[in-house]
């Protein structure tokens, strides 16, 4: 290496070429082709210290010396950064004369420069040579330290790039991660780890600014209860933070008088030092500050600083983000237990107690529904109340009516189209049971549907996945699907109307609806309910039934069931002038009794009119009773005996009497 003869001889000021090389234009030569090896050598490493332990050898040779160390004044000491040779103490005053004075200078057996940039680095390169310093080297050691201190500055610049890139990589994890949290004391708890992880700290918390109370709120907060501390917001440097809206960066010799060890005492721990940066929204308002605490390994860093003041500004993006996100889930559910408490079971006759435990036990399940009953019984009713008690509560209730559509429409409807799939399909649309995933999709009059309907609903149901009209794309769809009709599916069946394997696919819980007519006194309460609701709509006080009013409703089949009672008492609401509905009110309104007009047909004999009106007759009071014998016998003028044998002729078979 000639550089390195060269400048060996320059220092000692010896000829070892048989010439003069102490000239300055050799001695610039030779620190120029030393710069060269060394800026290679930086290009080849990416990191500071693998770049110390190749370059310091070369200055070592190149000085001619036995040890040669890089030192930085660090709190009143000096630390060896890098060396090679043989291990010497340096001066102290030397190497603190050398930064007050920012040049070289010697002291007996040593040199010592300051390491570029002089001013601010608090660094310095000492050589160590066997006998005394010989003047004149000082101008050398300077180009060495000059030399040695580009190439260091270029890996380090390198350095900080690499890890910069990497910290940006490690932050857009993050950052993706935290967009999938949708609580925010999970977000929370998650931008703390994160950000300890990535800046090396021992613990952090996000401090929320509730400026009406003057209250800073932290979470998390390890060792106090509920993992929450509340500060005034002007205390300690948090609350410095929030007031100026400027970072703070507190390091060990200022956390003696700047940290509130009140709060230490609280979470039993001991703050080292801290580094705080303001919390902003997107529109730059200021809403709480982001802490954190104790650097592992020394104090925090502008880069630090930097990389905390990106990462507050993605948090404050993902907590703005989730406690919207909260607030619209909040107001969901309140509009969905508002909707839930409008849809109640009334009644209290048998039939419909059995059926609100049955509706309570399986509500909460993914079982596949058939709701039977006559129209107007409130088989929406039932379905809507079966998915709020269910945990699809606050996923979509999505309702289509089977009846009202054709074949081709009914497909779309329920599988969705792509665009272009036909004429008027301009836009690319879902269906009803994408709409409805994760909830519950309610077929009403499923008895209507297609053959090819069924064979393609089937086969949805089977298979869990639809294809859009037009598609080719299989969509995965997780509905609970509730199906409801008047008719009789099993009859159907048999007729071969129906398909066999959609019916007992559908038919894995059976829920059938009574009548009205078969109510008894529930008609009542129903009527009461309805009267109540609809005179409060009606801005009037509620309107009471007289006594042959309620006979009135008793006696009355109810061919259009609850539908119909709901709709008599709402025209009764708006129309009736008085406070008390009279049984005259209900006799211009209430329809002719199709049932009494079948018995008295004239295409049967006497006694088979008889027998269907005793029948009919009979069978309401039983109902009218709520099942107890002995008050419909009361009623009927009968003994409870007479009524069971009664039944018995007439093949009503309701039971065996107690005795």
């Amino acid at each position: 290496m000639p550089c390195v003869i060269l400048l060996i001889a320059s220092l000692n000021q010896t000829d070892y070429t048989g010439g003069d090389v102490s000239t300055p234009t050799a001695i610039s030569e030779a620190i120029g082709q030393l710069a060269k090896q060394i800026l290679l050598l930086a290009a080849g490493h990416e990191r500071t210290t693998a770049f110390l332990e190749e370059a310091l050898p070369l200055l070592l040779a190149a000085g001619g010396s036995d040890y040669v160390a890089l030192l930085r004044a660090e709190r009143g000491k000096w630390l060896a950064i890098a060396s090679a040779g043989l291990r010497q103490e340096p001066p102290l005053k030397l190497l603190a004369d050398v930064l007050d004075r920012e040049r070289p200078l010697s002291d007996k057996a040593w040199s010592a420069a300051p390491l570029a940039p002089r001013s601010a680095s608090g660094e310095v390169l000492a050589f160590h040579w066997g006998g005394a310093v010989v003047g004149g080297r000082e101008a050398v050691i300077q180009d060495l330290a000059d030399v040695l201190g580009a190439g260091r500055q270029a890996v380090r610049q390198r350095d900080q790039e690499r890890r910069h890139v990497e910290r940006l990589e490690r932050m857009i994890e993050i950052c993706r991660s935290w967009s999938q949290t949708q609580r925010t004391d999970d977000l929370l708890q998650r931008i703390a780890e994160a950000s300890t992880q990535l800046l090396a700290a021992e613990r952090a918390s996000i401090f929320l600014w509730d400026q009406a109370n003057r209250t800073l709120v932290g979470r998390p907060a390890l060792g106090v209860e509920d993992n929450e501390l509340r500060l005034p917001d002007d205390a300690g440097v948090v609350g410095q933070v929030v007031r100026t809206g400027e970072p703070r960066r507190v390091d060990r010799d200022e956390a003696q008088r700047e940290v509130d060890r009140r709060v230490d005492h609280k979470l039993g721990f001991e703050t080292r030092n801290l580094l705080c940066v303001p919390l902003r929204s997107p529109r730059g308002d200021l809403f709480g500050a982001f802490e954190l605490v104790n650097k592992i390994g020394g104090d925090f860093t502008d880069d630090d600083q930097t990389a905390l003041t990106e990462l507050a500004a993605h948090a404050a993006i993902a907590l703005e983000n989730t406690q919207q996100y909260e607030r619209l889930l909040r107001v969901q559910r309140h509009l969905t237990d508002q909707a839930a408490a409008q849809v109640r079971m009334i009644g209290e006759c048998p039939a419909i107690e059995s059926l609100r435990a049955t509706v309570a036990r399986i509500a909460d399940t993914d079982l596949a529904l058939l709701i039977l009953g006559e129209n107007g019984t409130g088989k929406e009713i039932v379905a809507q109340l079966i998915h709020y008690l269910s945990h699809r509560r606050d996923q979509p209730l999505v309702a289509v009516n089977c009846a009202a559509l054709t074949e081709t429409l009914l497909e779309s409807e329920l599988f969705g189209h792509e665009k272009g799939a036909f004429t008027d399909a301009h836009t690319s649309r879902p269906g009803k049971f994408e709409l409805a995933s994760g909830g519950t999709l309610f077929l009403d009059e499923i008895g209507d549907m297609s053959p090819g309907g069924q064979a393609k609903l089937l086969r949805v149901l089977e298979e869990k996945v639809v294809v859009r009209v037009g598609g080719s794309r299989p969509i995965h769809t997780d509905a609970r699907v509730i199906a409801a009709t008047n008719q009789n599916l099993a009859r159907m069946v048999r007729e071969r109307r129906f398909r066999e394997d959609l019916f007992f696919r559908l038919n894995v819980v059976t829920l059938d609806l009574p009548p009205l007519r078969e109510r008894g006194e529930d008609v009542l309460l129903l009527a009461e309910h309805f009267l109540d609701d609809f005179s409060l709509k009606a801005r009037r006080n509620s309107l009471k039934l007289t006594a042959a009013a309620r006979k009135r409703l008793l006696s009355h089949t109810w061919p259009g069931n609850i539908r119909e009672l709901r709709n008599l008492m709402e025209r009764l609401a708006y129309l009736v002038q008085g406070d008390t509905i009279a049984a005259e009110d209900l006799s211009f309104i209430l329809a002719p009794d199709p049932t009494s007009t079948a018995i008295f047909a004239l295409d049967q004999t006497l006694n088979a009119a008889t027998r269907r009106f005793q029948t009919e007759y009979v069978t309401r009071q039983i109902a009218a009773a709520r099942g107890n014998m002995t008050t419909a016998a009361e009623r009927l003028g009968l003994h409870r005996s007479n009524l069971y044998r009664k039944t018995r002729q007439l093949g009503m078979n309701p039971g065996t009497e107690e005795e």
